[in-house]
């Protein structure tokens, strides 16, 4: 299972916010393209990126500190937060990023999602944001009347790579994985699940290694990585082996709380 660090940016820093409160944001670094070199140095085989600003206003914000993300580390890229056509998904690929995030679109325009997925097969991901299993959209800012596995088998069946799945409330809190709902959504639909949310300890990361057979492929850790309480080394060896046996003692005393 990939272990995937995220870097979530709002005004050029990168951020976390809880439970998709952009007024309760906490800001980790003022140096996003630092944090990105660390992630890869430790290890990391993929960087998730969210342009909270874009977000918000429905096309991306942070260019800047995305392309200097793209051009310092050479692993992929994964972007999010504001893609809402095609012109800004292929300014999006032309900085370098691999895999385009779509979320509001998904639930808006339906054919964009199936257009650019035939265009660049293997790099459009759907990114589903859930609170209470409803489908939240801009920003979170919004929560629609679609169901969670509803819009998930739509998406499959219109060529998305993957879905990642994020539980809102469970989103910054360090209260570990929804894992029924990812499981259930999981096993609705024939294509790789990216979990989200909650993630706080190598128990969380063992945990999701079960959904693996259901489909789950990867799971993206933000604030447990940021606060020191998980670090991306025993999450990567977690994810491997998947035994507690082969879990390295350098993780911290919280890292099985």
């Amino acid at each position: 299972m990939e272990i995937i660090p995220a870097i979530d940016l709002l005004g050029g820093r990168c951020v976390r916010l809880y439970q998709g409160d952009y007024d309760q944001s906490q800001v980790f670094d003022e140096n996003p393209v630092a944090v990105a070199r660390q992630w890869a140095e430790q290890g990391a085989t993929r960087l998730h990126l969210v342009d909270l600003d874009g977000a918000k206003a429905g096309q991306p914000e942070n260019w800047q500190a995305i392309e200097a993300i793209v051009r310092a580390v050479d692993i992929p890229v994964e972007v999010g937060g504001g893609l809402r056509d095609r012109d800004r998904v292929t300014a999006l690929f032309d900085l370098g990023v691999r895999y385009a995030i779509l979320g509001t679109a998904a639930v808006e325009d339906p054919d964009l999602v199936a257009t650019l997925s035939a265009e660049f097969p293997g790099q459009i991901i759907v990114g589903i944001d859930a609170r209470d299993g409803k489908v939240a959209t801009r920003g979170w800012l919004e929560t629609s009347a679609v169901e969670a596995i509803d819009l998930a088998q739509a998406m499959a069946s219109r060529g998305a790579a993957a879905i990642i799945y994020t539980d809102i409330q469970r989103d910054g809190t360090l209260q570990g994985p929804n894992l029924e709902a990812l499981r259930h959504l999981a096993e609705a639909i024939d294509i790789p699940v990216i979990a989200s949310g909650g993630v706080s300890s190598v128990t969380d990361v063992l945990s999701l290694l079960g959904l693996v057979p259901a489909g789950v492929s990867g799971v993206i850790i933000g604030k447990a990585l940021y606060t020191g309480d998980l670090t991306l080394k025993a999450a990567i060896r977690a994810a491997g082996p998947g035994r507690w046996q082969d879990v390295p003692p350098d993780f911290g005393s919280s890292a099985f709380a």
